[in-house]
């Protein structure tokens, strides 16, 4: 479980970066591109990819759509975000979590036992109950957080097949993606400077580093747990998406004054106790 506890860490503190970034004139573009350039270095420094492995035979049917939805994804999020507000952002990220569940029982023929069950039960109305919140946001442009909510469950999935494939490091694979995300937002970043004529501004730099190093353990460890539960990519799936969605609520309550009403508490106690079962069915298969 260490693997997926530095992992939502990890992914907390990556929200808490662009939540303090808001305060300044910031570029998400820029910032997503920084953050591909910190992780690409801190992926071959720290664990040189074997790049002369990587030939015609790598899997680049997962590659290639993995480095294009992690981008895109990233600004359909801040376009949610805009139009739609956190709250309703923040809930069709976290449903997302129900997309990978069902891929593991359909695609990776995992067996469910009667207790996970009953913790995915449990799961949807914790995950409503936080997520309820009041919002002044009377905009309808659903279409940002329901491509939010399906491009985050399909990269789920696309690192589950990641993680399972033996062809080629993980590590370098991993790089592989970094590289093709890069290229992408690379793209987008020039069209805003030539065309936009979007300035380049140094504190974007900054916050790109500090996503680029987080998104980078985020991902890393995100890996190393579907290894660990090969057989079990549901709990991995499960414990990661509700662990953020404590972890945060807490660090939103204390740290950002947030304000959490009694339905909010009752869905995180009833989350404590979906993971608690999710842990103990991993223990009994």
């Amino acid at each position: 479980m260490l693997f997926l506890i530095l992992s939502i860490i990890c992914s907390v503190t990556v929200g808490v970066i662009f939540k303090v970034g808001r305060k300044y004139t910031l570029s998400t573009t820029q910032i997503v591109a920084w953050n591909y350039v910190f992780a690409l270095l801190l992926c071959y420094f720290f664990y040189s990819p074997d790049l002369s492995a990587i030939d015609a035979s790598a899997p680049w049917s997962i590659y290639i759509p993995l480095g294009i939805l992690l981008p895109a994804i990233f600004l359909f999020l801040a376009a949610s975000i805009k139009h739609m507000g956190i709250v309703k952002t923040d809930a069709a990220q976290r449903l997302s979590l129900f997309i990978p569940i069902v891929a593991a029982w359909l695609l990776f023929d995992e067996e469910f036992n009667s207790i996970k069950l009953l913790a995915f039960l449990i799961a949807l109305p914790a995950l409503l109950l936080i997520l309820s919140k009041k919002t002044d946001n009377l905009n309808n442009k659903w279409v940002y957080p329901a491509v939010v909510l399906v491009g985050f469950g399909t990269i789920d999935i696309l690192f589950k097949q990641i993680a399972l494939t033996t062809s080629l490091p993980f590590t370098t694979s991993l790089f592989i993606v970094f590289g093709i995300s890069f290229g992408i937002i690379l793209a987008v970043v020039l069209y805003e400077i030539a065309i936009k004529k979007a300035q380049f501004k140094s504190n974007n730099l900054l916050f790109g580093a500090l996503v680029g190093v987080f998104n980078f353990g985020n991902i890393l460890f995100y890996l190393k747990a579907h290894q660990a539960f090969a057989k079990n990519p549901s709990t991995v799936f499960a414990a990661m998406n509700m662990g953020v969605i404590i972890i945060g609520s807490i660090v939103g309550v204390v740290i950002f004054k947030e304000k959490v009403s009694r339905y909010n508490y009752f869905g995180l106690l009833l989350a404590i106790v979906a993971i608690v079962l999710i842990t103990f069915s991993q223990v009994i298969t």
